[in-house]
Protein backbone atom coordinates (compact mmCIF):
# COMPACT_ATOMS: atom_id res chain seq x y z
CA UNK A 1 0.00 0.00 0.00
CA UNK A 2 1.43 3.34 -1.04
CA UNK A 3 1.46 6.03 1.61
CA UNK A 4 0.01 9.39 0.81
CA UNK A 5 2.49 12.19 1.32
CA UNK A 6 1.28 14.68 3.91
CA UNK A 7 2.21 18.30 3.36
CA UNK A 8 3.48 19.73 6.61
CA UNK A 9 2.55 23.32 7.37
CA UNK A 10 5.38 25.26 9.00
CA UNK A 11 4.57 26.02 12.66
CA UNK A 12 4.29 29.83 12.32
CA UNK A 13 1.96 29.48 9.30
CA UNK A 14 -0.16 26.91 11.09
CA UNK A 15 -0.40 29.10 14.17
CA UNK A 16 -1.53 32.09 12.08
CA UNK A 17 -4.05 29.95 10.19
CA UNK A 18 -5.38 28.43 13.40
CA UNK A 19 -5.75 31.81 15.11
CA UNK A 20 -7.50 33.24 12.05
CA UNK A 21 -9.92 30.29 11.95
CA UNK A 22 -10.61 30.58 15.69
CA UNK A 23 -11.25 34.32 15.39
CA UNK A 24 -13.63 33.78 12.48
CA UNK A 25 -15.61 31.04 14.29
CA UNK A 26 -18.51 32.62 16.17
CA UNK A 27 -18.95 29.62 18.47
CA UNK A 28 -15.24 29.58 19.30
CA UNK A 29 -15.63 33.20 20.42
CA UNK A 30 -18.75 32.27 22.38
CA UNK A 31 -16.90 29.44 24.15
CA UNK A 32 -14.02 31.76 25.02
CA UNK A 33 -16.38 34.48 26.28
CA UNK A 34 -18.22 31.93 28.42
CA UNK A 35 -14.94 30.71 29.90
CA UNK A 36 -13.73 34.23 30.71
CA UNK A 37 -17.06 35.24 32.24
CA UNK A 38 -17.16 32.02 34.28
CA UNK A 39 -13.64 32.66 35.56
CA UNK A 40 -14.50 36.24 36.53
CA UNK A 41 -17.70 35.11 38.27
CA UNK A 42 -15.89 32.33 40.15
CA UNK A 43 -13.20 34.76 41.31
CA UNK A 44 -15.88 37.04 42.75
CA UNK A 45 -17.79 34.18 44.34
CA UNK A 46 -14.59 32.84 45.93
CA UNK A 47 -13.67 36.29 47.24
CA UNK A 48 -17.14 36.94 48.65
CA UNK A 49 -18.01 33.48 49.98
CA UNK A 50 -14.71 31.71 50.53
CA UNK A 51 -16.06 28.65 48.70
CA UNK A 52 -13.62 26.85 46.43
CA UNK A 53 -16.09 26.29 43.61
CA UNK A 54 -14.35 25.25 40.38
CA UNK A 55 -15.42 25.52 36.72
CA UNK A 56 -16.23 21.79 36.74
CA UNK A 57 -18.72 22.45 39.53
CA UNK A 58 -20.42 25.32 37.73
CA UNK A 59 -20.73 23.17 34.60
CA UNK A 60 -23.02 20.91 36.62
CA UNK A 61 -25.37 23.60 37.96
CA UNK A 62 -27.51 24.27 34.85
CA UNK A 63 -28.28 20.56 34.57
CA UNK A 64 -29.76 20.14 38.05
CA UNK A 65 -33.55 20.41 38.03
CA UNK A 66 -35.00 22.23 41.04
CA UNK A 67 -36.92 19.12 42.10
CA UNK A 68 -33.76 17.04 41.67
CA UNK A 69 -32.07 15.01 38.96
CA UNK A 70 -30.73 11.47 38.97
CA UNK A 71 -26.97 11.07 38.85
CA UNK A 72 -27.20 9.04 35.64
CA UNK A 73 -29.23 11.81 33.98
CA UNK A 74 -26.67 14.42 35.08
CA UNK A 75 -23.90 12.30 33.58
CA UNK A 76 -25.86 12.01 30.34
CA UNK A 77 -26.57 15.74 30.18
CA UNK A 78 -22.89 16.56 30.75
CA UNK A 79 -21.61 13.80 28.50
CA UNK A 80 -19.34 12.36 31.20
CA UNK A 81 -19.27 9.22 33.32
CA UNK A 82 -21.49 8.64 36.31
CA UNK A 83 -18.32 8.40 38.41
CA UNK A 84 -17.13 11.84 37.27
CA UNK A 85 -20.48 13.41 38.13
CA UNK A 86 -20.52 11.50 41.42
CA UNK A 87 -17.22 13.13 42.41
CA UNK A 88 -18.52 16.61 41.58
CA UNK A 89 -21.69 15.94 43.55
CA UNK A 90 -19.63 14.73 46.53
CA UNK A 91 -17.53 17.90 46.40
CA UNK A 92 -20.64 20.07 46.34
CA UNK A 93 -22.31 18.05 49.11
CA UNK A 94 -19.24 18.67 51.26
CA UNK A 95 -19.74 22.41 50.64
CA UNK A 96 -23.42 22.01 51.59
CA UNK A 97 -24.53 23.18 48.14
CA UNK A 98 -26.13 19.91 47.00
CA UNK A 99 -27.97 17.08 48.72
CA UNK A 100 -29.26 13.66 47.72
CA UNK A 101 -32.86 12.78 48.46
CA UNK A 102 -34.95 9.68 47.69
CA UNK A 103 -36.70 9.75 44.33
CA UNK A 104 -40.44 9.86 45.12
CA UNK A 105 -41.17 7.93 41.90
CA UNK A 106 -38.65 5.13 42.49
CA UNK A 107 -37.79 3.97 45.99
CA UNK A 108 -34.47 2.55 44.77
CA UNK A 109 -33.21 5.78 43.21
CA UNK A 110 -31.86 9.06 44.55
CA UNK A 111 -32.12 12.60 43.24
CA UNK A 112 -29.46 15.28 43.42
CA UNK A 113 -30.82 18.74 44.19
CA UNK A 114 -29.71 22.05 45.61
CA UNK A 115 -29.71 22.24 49.39
CA UNK A 116 -31.20 25.30 51.09
CA UNK A 117 -27.67 26.72 51.27
CA UNK A 118 -27.17 25.79 47.61
CA UNK A 119 -30.31 27.66 46.56
CA UNK A 120 -29.03 30.76 48.38
CA UNK A 121 -25.61 30.31 46.76
CA UNK A 122 -27.25 30.02 43.32
CA UNK A 123 -29.09 33.30 43.89
CA UNK A 124 -25.82 34.89 44.98
CA UNK A 125 -24.07 33.52 41.88
CA UNK A 126 -26.82 34.85 39.63
CA UNK A 127 -26.38 38.24 41.32
CA UNK A 128 -22.66 38.10 40.53
CA UNK A 129 -23.49 37.30 36.89
CA UNK A 130 -25.91 40.25 36.80
CA UNK A 131 -23.14 42.54 38.07
CA UNK A 132 -20.77 41.25 35.38
CA UNK A 133 -23.52 41.76 32.80
CA UNK A 134 -24.00 45.36 33.98
CA UNK A 135 -20.23 45.92 33.70
CA UNK A 136 -20.28 44.55 30.15
CA UNK A 137 -23.27 46.73 29.25
CA UNK A 138 -21.17 49.77 30.18
CA UNK A 139 -18.11 48.43 28.33
CA UNK A 140 -19.78 47.49 25.01
CA UNK A 141 -22.88 49.68 25.15
CA UNK A 142 -26.54 49.05 25.81
CA UNK A 143 -27.56 48.41 22.18
CA UNK A 144 -24.79 45.83 21.71
CA UNK A 145 -25.74 44.08 24.95
CA UNK A 146 -29.43 44.05 23.98
CA UNK A 147 -28.59 42.65 20.53
CA UNK A 148 -26.44 39.98 22.21
CA UNK A 149 -29.30 39.06 24.56
CA UNK A 150 -31.76 38.80 21.65
CA UNK A 151 -29.37 36.74 19.56
CA UNK A 152 -28.51 34.36 22.38
CA UNK A 153 -32.20 34.02 23.28
CA UNK A 154 -33.06 33.10 19.69
CA UNK A 155 -30.12 30.69 19.50
CA UNK A 156 -31.06 29.00 22.76
CA UNK A 157 -34.72 28.66 21.74
CA UNK A 158 -33.67 27.09 18.43
CA UNK A 159 -31.21 24.66 20.03
CA UNK A 160 -33.69 23.63 22.74
CA UNK A 161 -36.38 23.06 20.09
CA UNK A 162 -33.97 20.86 18.11
CA UNK A 163 -33.11 18.95 21.29
CA UNK A 164 -36.81 18.32 22.03
CA UNK A 165 -37.36 17.15 18.45
CA UNK A 166 -34.41 14.78 18.72
CA UNK A 167 -35.71 13.42 22.05
CA UNK A 168 -39.21 12.91 20.65
CA UNK A 169 -37.92 11.13 17.52
CA UNK A 170 -35.08 8.86 18.67
CA UNK A 171 -33.02 7.31 15.90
Amino acid sequence: MKRKKIRRVPAPDFKRALEAAKTAAVFQQLFKCARLINEAALARVRAESGRRVRPAHTALFPHIDLDGTRLTELASRLGVTKQAVGQLVQDLEAMDLLERVPDPHDGRAWLVRFSAQGRRAMMHGLGVLKTLEDDLRVAIGGPAMEALARGLGALLAHLERKEREKDSHPA
